[in-house]
């Protein structure tokens, strides 16, 4: 089973067998950890594709046994017409579906395949593709309550995960490389948290990625479950200091608790350095001044017309260094100084780590440096 892109394992936990009724072998309880999910071979989501692209159980495919458009004739027969009706023609549309898929994407599958199949709530979509997967042969088993129910176990955990591990807070002003110094720590072997990377978002006003939405907040909250879920319980995990929201993502509460009390080190980058920086990393704004003329219009409750305008003044002339470096004098540094030192209790006593180069084998050594000096304690 392979999770999605932004989730890489970093260590190997015990594989406890999954918990399944004796009486009835085709249904799987919850809660489930990592390691019982990843003994399935594959995890098989019936339900319709806009359904998936919300959330989805880590590592899922989508074999959707209604299309988004048969699930709403479906619903509006049941809704205007009756239940009867419904499934008749729900039945044949499933049918249908089913056996697409086969065909697809599991017809040269082995007899021992064993995959998990889940629905919304474990009814008669998921019911159906595992009946006719056991009737095949294959181990096929259905998931207990569906995705309503994994959603409600991911939520839950969420209260207690986070209190389970330590954190060593990546602080540092905007630009001064925190993100592409945990890139390398992970490289490294170190357990990162990268919080930006799973919500798709650099965390700032400017923050959001070309061409690259936010994922929903039931995705986010999957994707924080899994990567803990990876995570070893005694190496510290490395997380870049954040505040509560990133973009329109709102960081769990218990997960933000636990970094606010976390071990902090903070990054230190001369102001031209953060400006190559920052000048590389928003480049598709370079090339696209309506959408940072939009963004800067969003900083209006917290900036005058006049600072507004001169920004805009000079991204228009194309003074990009100035631009940056006007913006981080007056918005990022004051609003760093005011966050920072408000909300991370031990920011006060963090070790520095000074940067001077900003190139990849720069950020790699003091990846280095770093992951040394967190294991002896210093």
């Amino acid at each position: 089973m392979n999770i999605t892109d932004a989730v890489v394992p970093l260590t190997q936990q015990a594989e406890p067998k999954p918990v399944i009724r004796s009486d009835r072998p085709n249904l799987q309880l919850l809660p489930l950890t990592w390691a019982e999910l990843a003994q399935f071979d594959t995890i098989i989501d019936t339900r319709s594709p806009a359904e998936f692209a919300l959330d989805h159980l880590p590592g899922a495919v989508n074999c959707p046994v209604l299309t988004n458009e048969e699930r709403i004739i479906v619903g509006s027969l049941h809704q205007q017409v009756s239940p009867f009706e419904a499934k008749k023609v729900g039945a044949a549309m499933v049918a249908r579906n089913i056996a697409l898929n086969i065909d697809a994407q599991f017809r040269a599958k082995p007899k021992h395949w064993k995959p998990l199949i889940y629905c919304w709530r474990g009814g008669s979509r998921s019911g159906a593709m595992t009946h006719i997967f056991r009737a095949i042969g294959w181990g096929a088993v259905q998931l207990e309550g569906g995705y309503k129910a994994w959603r409600a176990q991911v939520v839950n955990d969420l209260e207690t995960m986070p209190s389970k591990f330590t954190y060593n807070v990546i602080c540092g002003r905007t630009g001064s490389g925190k993100s592409r110094l945990l890139e390398a720590m992970a490289e490294h072997g170190a357990q990162v948290l990268d919080l930006e990377k799973l919500a798709a978002h650099k965390g700032s006003v400017l923050g959001n990625l070309p061409d690259q939405p936010q994922p929903s907040q039931k995705m986010f909250d999957s994707l924080i479950w899994s990567q803990l879920s990876l995570f070893g319980r005694t190496q510290p995990v490395f997380v870049e200091a954040e505040s509560k929201k990133i973009g329109v993502l709102r960081v769990p509460d218990p997960l933000i608790r636990a970094m606010w009390q976390g071990r902090c080190f903070e990054v230190i980058t001369p102001q031209p350095l953060r400006v190559d920086l920052l000048h590389e990393e928003y480049a598709h704004l370079i090339a696209d001044r309506e959408l940072l003329f939009f963004k800067l219009d969003c900083l209006a409750a917290l900036h005058s017309k006049e600072q507004i305008l001169t920004w805009k003044d000079l991204a228009h002339s194309g003074q990009w260094h100035a631009f940056v470096a006007n913006m981080l004098n007056t918005h990022y540094d004051p609003a760093y100084d005011r966050s920072m030192f408000k909300n991370y209790l031990n920011i006060d006593t963090a070790a520095a780590i000074h940067v001077s180069d900003i190139s990849n084998q720069g950020f790699s050594k003091q990846a280095r440096f770093l992951i040394n000096q967190s294991a002896l304690g210093l």
